[in-house]
Protein backbone atom coordinates (compact mmCIF):
# COMPACT_ATOMS: atom_id res chain seq x y z
CA UNK A 1 0.00 0.00 0.00
CA UNK A 2 1.35 3.18 -0.87
CA UNK A 3 2.00 5.94 1.56
CA UNK A 4 3.04 9.70 1.99
CA UNK A 5 6.57 9.33 1.29
CA UNK A 6 9.87 11.73 3.00
CA UNK A 7 12.55 11.69 0.57
CA UNK A 8 16.25 13.37 0.93
CA UNK A 9 17.60 14.29 -2.13
CA UNK A 10 21.31 14.17 -2.57
CA UNK A 11 23.31 16.30 -5.37
CA UNK A 12 26.78 14.84 -6.92
CA UNK A 13 29.19 17.60 -7.97
CA UNK A 14 32.82 16.68 -9.12
CA UNK A 15 32.33 13.59 -7.05
CA UNK A 16 31.09 15.69 -3.57
CA UNK A 17 27.75 16.07 -2.33
CA UNK A 18 26.56 19.82 -2.62
CA UNK A 19 23.42 21.99 -2.30
CA UNK A 20 22.17 24.57 -4.64
CA UNK A 21 20.19 27.50 -4.74
CA UNK A 22 18.16 27.95 -8.07
CA UNK A 23 20.00 25.40 -9.36
CA UNK A 24 23.35 27.51 -8.96
CA UNK A 25 26.17 28.19 -6.56
CA UNK A 26 26.86 24.30 -5.66
CA UNK A 27 27.84 24.61 -1.69
CA UNK A 28 29.87 21.22 -0.65
CA UNK A 29 28.69 19.87 2.00
CA UNK A 30 30.08 16.38 2.31
CA UNK A 31 31.05 12.79 1.00
CA UNK A 32 27.47 10.88 -0.69
CA UNK A 33 28.23 7.75 0.97
CA UNK A 34 29.25 8.21 4.35
CA UNK A 35 25.71 10.75 3.65
CA UNK A 36 23.88 7.51 2.50
CA UNK A 37 25.22 5.65 5.86
CA UNK A 38 23.61 8.20 8.26
CA UNK A 39 20.78 8.43 6.51
CA UNK A 40 20.96 4.26 6.76
CA UNK A 41 20.88 5.13 9.79
CA UNK A 42 18.15 7.25 10.15
CA UNK A 43 15.71 4.46 8.23
CA UNK A 44 14.39 7.28 5.59
CA UNK A 45 11.79 6.18 3.47
CA UNK A 46 13.55 6.64 0.40
CA UNK A 47 16.69 8.00 -1.44
CA UNK A 48 17.24 9.99 -4.58
CA UNK A 49 20.36 11.06 -6.09
CA UNK A 50 21.35 13.08 -8.78
CA UNK A 51 24.87 13.53 -10.46
CA UNK A 52 23.80 17.32 -11.36
CA UNK A 53 27.34 17.21 -13.92
CA UNK A 54 26.93 14.35 -16.06
CA UNK A 55 24.27 15.69 -18.36
CA UNK A 56 25.57 19.08 -18.60
CA UNK A 57 29.16 17.26 -19.80
CA UNK A 58 27.22 14.81 -21.93
CA UNK A 59 28.89 11.96 -20.45
CA UNK A 60 28.12 8.65 -19.02
CA UNK A 61 26.82 7.97 -15.41
CA UNK A 62 29.40 6.91 -13.01
CA UNK A 63 28.24 3.31 -12.62
CA UNK A 64 31.48 3.62 -9.37
CA UNK A 65 29.47 5.69 -7.66
CA UNK A 66 26.34 4.29 -8.62
CA UNK A 67 27.50 0.63 -7.20
CA UNK A 68 28.60 2.21 -4.22
CA UNK A 69 25.94 4.05 -3.65
CA UNK A 70 23.53 0.80 -4.21
CA UNK A 71 25.77 -1.81 -1.99
CA UNK A 72 25.15 1.00 1.22
CA UNK A 73 22.02 2.00 0.57
CA UNK A 74 19.48 0.27 2.94
CA UNK A 75 16.40 1.82 1.48
CA UNK A 76 15.07 2.60 -2.16
CA UNK A 77 17.59 3.81 -3.96
CA UNK A 78 16.77 6.35 -7.41
CA UNK A 79 19.49 7.29 -9.38
CA UNK A 80 19.42 9.96 -12.01
CA UNK A 81 21.81 11.97 -14.39
CA UNK A 82 23.71 11.58 -17.25
CA UNK A 83 21.23 8.44 -18.29
CA UNK A 84 20.18 8.95 -22.27
CA UNK A 85 20.33 5.19 -23.30
CA UNK A 86 18.05 2.11 -22.87
CA UNK A 87 20.90 0.29 -22.01
CA UNK A 88 22.32 2.70 -19.40
CA UNK A 89 18.89 2.44 -17.83
CA UNK A 90 19.11 -1.69 -17.68
CA UNK A 91 23.03 -1.18 -16.38
CA UNK A 92 21.75 0.78 -13.58
CA UNK A 93 19.24 -1.61 -12.38
CA UNK A 94 21.26 -4.06 -12.48
CA UNK A 95 24.00 -2.61 -9.74
CA UNK A 96 20.76 -2.42 -7.48
CA UNK A 97 19.23 0.03 -8.19
CA UNK A 98 15.23 0.88 -7.72
CA UNK A 99 14.48 3.30 -10.03
CA UNK A 100 16.37 5.68 -12.27
CA UNK A 101 15.34 9.21 -13.23
CA UNK A 102 15.49 10.50 -16.90
CA UNK A 103 15.19 14.42 -17.47
CA UNK A 104 16.72 16.35 -19.92
CA UNK A 105 16.71 12.98 -22.32
CA UNK A 106 12.63 12.40 -21.56
CA UNK A 107 12.29 15.79 -22.80
CA UNK A 108 14.35 15.22 -26.47
CA UNK A 109 13.56 11.92 -27.07
CA UNK A 110 10.03 10.73 -25.38
CA UNK A 111 10.22 7.44 -27.06
CA UNK A 112 12.74 6.67 -24.51
CA UNK A 113 10.56 6.43 -21.46
CA UNK A 114 8.44 3.53 -23.18
CA UNK A 115 11.66 2.00 -24.22
CA UNK A 116 12.82 1.92 -20.69
CA UNK A 117 9.33 1.20 -19.12
CA UNK A 118 9.22 -1.94 -21.25
CA UNK A 119 12.66 -3.22 -20.74
CA UNK A 120 13.06 -2.74 -16.67
CA UNK A 121 9.28 -2.20 -15.86
CA UNK A 122 7.47 1.47 -15.41
CA UNK A 123 7.74 1.17 -11.72
CA UNK A 124 11.63 1.44 -12.26
CA UNK A 125 10.63 5.05 -14.50
CA UNK A 126 11.25 7.87 -12.61
CA UNK A 127 10.50 11.00 -15.19
CA UNK A 128 11.79 14.55 -13.67
CA UNK A 129 10.41 17.64 -14.73
CA UNK A 130 12.69 20.98 -13.59
CA UNK A 131 9.54 23.72 -13.83
CA UNK A 132 10.33 27.80 -13.87
CA UNK A 133 7.85 30.16 -13.70
CA UNK A 134 7.20 31.35 -17.25
CA UNK A 135 3.82 33.65 -16.13
CA UNK A 136 1.37 34.13 -13.84
CA UNK A 137 0.20 30.14 -12.86
CA UNK A 138 2.53 29.39 -15.99
CA UNK A 139 5.53 26.80 -15.24
CA UNK A 140 8.23 26.06 -17.91
CA UNK A 141 10.36 23.10 -18.08
CA UNK A 142 14.00 23.69 -18.44
CA UNK A 143 16.58 21.29 -18.74
CA UNK A 144 20.57 21.22 -18.23
CA UNK A 145 20.27 22.42 -14.92
CA UNK A 146 18.36 25.23 -15.91
CA UNK A 147 20.27 26.59 -18.57
CA UNK A 148 17.68 25.71 -21.15
CA UNK A 149 14.38 26.68 -22.03
CA UNK A 150 12.08 24.28 -23.93
CA UNK A 151 8.53 26.02 -24.32
CA UNK A 152 6.98 23.17 -23.08
CA UNK A 153 3.93 23.20 -20.44
CA UNK A 154 4.75 21.46 -17.08
CA UNK A 155 1.47 19.71 -16.37
CA UNK A 156 0.98 18.86 -20.18
CA UNK A 157 4.23 17.13 -20.31
CA UNK A 158 4.00 15.30 -17.17
CA UNK A 159 0.54 13.53 -18.68
CA UNK A 160 2.23 13.03 -21.73
CA UNK A 161 5.05 11.11 -20.16
CA UNK A 162 2.17 8.92 -18.56
CA UNK A 163 1.22 7.89 -21.49
CA UNK A 164 4.33 6.94 -22.50
CA UNK A 165 4.66 4.62 -19.22
CA UNK A 166 6.79 6.12 -16.46
CA UNK A 167 6.04 5.13 -13.38
CA UNK A 168 6.43 8.30 -11.24
CA UNK A 169 6.57 12.07 -11.68
CA UNK A 170 9.06 14.32 -9.81
CA UNK A 171 8.31 17.94 -10.81
CA UNK A 172 11.41 20.11 -9.50
CA UNK A 173 10.70 24.15 -9.04
CA UNK A 174 13.76 25.86 -9.90
CA UNK A 175 12.83 28.96 -8.31
CA UNK A 176 12.55 27.07 -4.95
CA UNK A 177 15.16 25.17 -4.87
CA UNK A 178 17.67 26.44 -1.93
CA UNK A 179 15.48 28.81 -0.46
CA UNK A 180 13.42 26.28 2.37
CA UNK A 181 10.62 28.66 1.95
CA UNK A 182 7.86 26.13 1.01
CA UNK A 183 7.12 24.29 -1.70
CA UNK A 184 5.16 25.90 -4.91
CA UNK A 185 1.20 24.73 -4.00
CA UNK A 186 0.10 25.73 -7.36
CA UNK A 187 3.09 23.88 -9.72
CA UNK A 188 2.21 21.11 -7.68
CA UNK A 189 -1.65 21.06 -7.92
CA UNK A 190 -1.39 21.55 -11.72
CA UNK A 191 0.46 18.70 -12.26
CA UNK A 192 -1.34 16.02 -9.65
CA UNK A 193 -4.52 17.05 -11.37
CA UNK A 194 -2.74 16.36 -14.66
CA UNK A 195 -1.33 12.72 -13.88
CA UNK A 196 -2.77 9.82 -11.76
CA UNK A 197 1.10 8.43 -11.66
CA UNK A 198 2.72 8.67 -7.92
CA UNK A 199 3.89 12.53 -7.75
CA UNK A 200 7.12 13.39 -5.99
CA UNK A 201 7.67 17.53 -4.85
CA UNK A 202 10.98 18.88 -4.74
CA UNK A 203 11.98 22.51 -3.88
CA UNK A 204 11.16 24.20 -1.25
CA UNK A 205 10.91 22.35 2.08
CA UNK A 206 11.97 24.44 4.78
CA UNK A 207 10.00 22.95 7.99
CA UNK A 208 7.96 20.54 8.90
CA UNK A 209 5.23 22.24 8.56
CA UNK A 210 5.67 22.30 4.38
CA UNK A 211 5.09 18.49 4.25
CA UNK A 212 2.36 18.49 6.45
CA UNK A 213 0.53 20.78 4.32
CA UNK A 214 1.99 18.91 1.34
CA UNK A 215 0.42 15.54 2.59
CA UNK A 216 -2.87 17.69 4.17
CA UNK A 217 -3.47 18.90 0.66
CA UNK A 218 -2.67 16.14 -1.43
CA UNK A 219 -2.86 12.77 0.31
CA UNK A 220 -0.37 10.20 -0.83
CA UNK A 221 2.47 11.97 -2.45
CA UNK A 222 6.15 11.59 -2.52
CA UNK A 223 7.74 15.39 -0.64
CA UNK A 224 11.71 15.70 -1.25
CA UNK A 225 13.94 18.25 0.00
CA UNK A 226 17.49 18.66 -0.03
CA UNK A 227 18.56 21.52 2.15
CA UNK A 228 16.45 20.96 4.75
CA UNK A 229 17.64 17.49 5.39
CA UNK A 230 21.75 18.75 5.49
CA UNK A 231 21.08 22.37 6.86
CA UNK A 232 21.00 23.36 9.94
CA UNK A 233 20.07 26.96 11.36
CA UNK A 234 19.64 30.11 10.03
CA UNK A 235 23.57 29.84 9.44
CA UNK A 236 22.99 27.00 7.64
CA UNK A 237 25.32 24.38 9.13
CA UNK A 238 25.96 20.92 7.23
CA UNK A 239 24.08 18.67 9.83
CA UNK A 240 22.15 15.72 8.34
CA UNK A 241 19.24 15.17 10.26
CA UNK A 242 15.50 13.39 9.41
CA UNK A 243 12.55 13.09 11.84
CA UNK A 244 12.77 10.22 13.44
CA UNK A 245 9.47 7.52 13.69
CA UNK A 246 7.53 9.18 16.23
CA UNK A 247 8.32 13.00 14.24
CA UNK A 248 6.81 11.21 11.09
CA UNK A 249 3.38 9.31 12.20
CA UNK A 250 3.22 13.06 14.35
CA UNK A 251 3.13 14.64 11.16
CA UNK A 252 0.96 12.17 8.56
CA UNK A 253 -1.17 11.73 11.65
CA UNK A 254 -1.99 16.18 11.72
CA UNK A 255 -1.85 15.93 7.71
CA UNK A 256 -4.76 13.20 8.07
CA UNK A 257 -6.87 15.10 9.97
CA UNK A 258 -6.29 18.26 8.01
CA UNK A 259 -7.60 16.43 4.79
Amino acid sequence: MLRPRLIPCLLVHKGGLVKTVKFADPKYVGDPINAVRIFNEKEVDELVVADIDATREAREPDYKLISSLAAECRMPLCYGGGVDKVEQVERIIALGVEKVALSAAAIARPELVSAAAERVGSQSIVVVLDAKQAGPGRYEIVTHNATKRTGLDVAATARRMQELGAGEIVVNAVDRDGLMQGYDRDLIAQVRDSVTLPLTALGGAGSLADFEGLFAEHGIIGAAAGSFFVFKGKYRAVLISYPNRTEKEDLLSRARARQ
